[in-house]
């Protein structure tokens, strides 16, 4: 891991941790030093100064750069100390120089495409599927910029003197697509290149370290864990951190103190929820793998917990049968999730985008949890149904994964 720091936090880091560890001490540091076990929570929105000149200057600072003002915190629109010591450990996680947290993950999106259509580069570079509301904030033009739609192999022609950024999503969502990073990142040229991490997490994949310049997640997911926390990050070099901080401070799409706290405690036990739940997820593929109801399962070949999967029935009618499983949209938590996306989270794209993308009307798409893999399993086999009177084929296909079958 990357040991150069990244916040005011790591300053007793001096060699190489394992993840495990990093996701325990990161953001947590100095907290002995200062007699506490568990992180304060600072709700202040504002905090006083009795010396306005070098207020000032400190204001003046941000805005040249977007850097953190030094000394104590100005206004909880400029940044808050609980938020800050998140940014710290995922960033660490990541292994990037900085992060920087917003209110949900579009708002950190959004905040990365006013920050390079700020500089003229209103162009995008993307590869389907993304999230729907990506693919949705991008098509629609909704921030001024135009999109480019490609596979990875028509990157390169794509760029334009224009294009501000290349976005992908690896494992994708719903499909689990996966795309080579490294070889999207060489395509890219000096473009920056955006890699959707949120289903791998730091866990399984580090983006940067294949050569994203930017690393995007939905904290709402497998970063807080268990439902209860709605926020986005961005990971990246403190360059272009200092540009999301001013967009954030100019935007209002800050992170509220007690979201960075629970986001923190999240990422302490992400390594240890991310391999359970992978492993409830890896088991439930074998399953369906082999179950004539089912006629593919998407499963990508680095693992994780999210699983996609066709039915030759009707998903409307498993998603209604579902007692265990909640359905629901979001995924990540501690519980299991089940969704039809082309009802909900993509039910924004246009519907031959959609079908093109992968996304059919029969995919499922399930984000497993850390409930007994029999349990899930009997309540999933319930929600199927019966199997049809005549077998078709000899079993489900799995795409994107190393259980390939015909």
């Amino acid at each position: 891991m990357d040991t150069a720091s990244t916040g005011a936090y790591d300053g007793v880091r001096t060699a190489t941790r394992a993840i495990a560890t990093e996701a325990v001490h990161a953001g947590r540091d100095d907290l002995a030093r200062q007699g506490l076990h568990a992180p304060p929570i600072d709700l202040s929105t504002t905090y006083p100064s009795y010396d306005s000149r070098a207020e000032a200057a400190r204001i003046d600072a941000f805005a040249a750069d977007g850097a953190d003002p030094a000394g104590p915190p100005v206004y909880g629109r400029l940044g808050n100390p609980t938020v800050a010591r998140f940014e710290t450990a995922l960033a660490r996680l990541e292994g990037t120089e900085s992060a920087v947290a917003f209110a949900s993950g579009m708002a950190a999106l959004s905040a990365v495409l006013l920050a390079r259509s700020a500089m003229g580069l209103r162009h995008v570079v993307a590869v389907r599927p993304l999230y729907g509301c990506s693919d949705h904030l991008l098509t629609a033009g909704l921030l001024g910029t135009e999109v480019t739609w490609t596979d990875p192999a028509g990157i390169t022609d794509a760029l334009r003197p224009d294009t501000g950024l290349v976005l992908v999503e690896s494992p994708a969502n719903p499909t689990l697509a996966e795309l080579d990073l490294r070889a999207v990142a060489h395509a890219c040229g000096s473009v920056p290149l955006l890699a959707d991490n949120t289903f791998a997490t730091p866990v399984l994949q580090r983006p940067a370290e294949q050569g994203a310049r930017l690393v995007l997640h939905s904290a709402t997911k497998y970063l807080g864990g268990h439902g209860d926390v709605l926020a986005g990050v961005v990971a990246c070099d403190e360059e272009f951190a200092g540009r999301l901080r001013q967009i954030r401070f100019a935007t209002g799409g800050v992170l509220h103190p007690l979201a960075g706290y629970l986001l923190l405690r999240g990422l302490s036990t992400l390594p240890v929820r991310v391999r359970a739940a992978s492993a409830n997820a890896a088991e439930l593929v074998r399953r369906l793998t082999v179950d004539a109801r089912v006629a593919r399962v998407h499963y990508p070949r680095l693992g994780g917990a999210m699983i996609a999967f066709e039915v030759y029935g009707d998903p409307h009618e498993v998603i209604s049968r579902v007692r265990l499983v909640t359905p629901a949209v979001s995924l990540g938590s501690v519980d299991t999730l089940i969704q039809h996306p082309a009802s909900i989270s993509h039910r924004i794209v246009d519907a031959d985008d959609r079908r093109g993308a992968g996304v059919s009307d029969r995919l499922l798409r399930l984000s497993v949890g850390l409930e007994d893999v029999a349990d899930l399993w009997a309540d999933l086999d319930q929600a199927l149904g019966a199997a049809p009177e005549t077998p078709v084929g000899a079993g489900a296909s799995v795409a994107a994964g190393h259980l390939r079958r015909g």
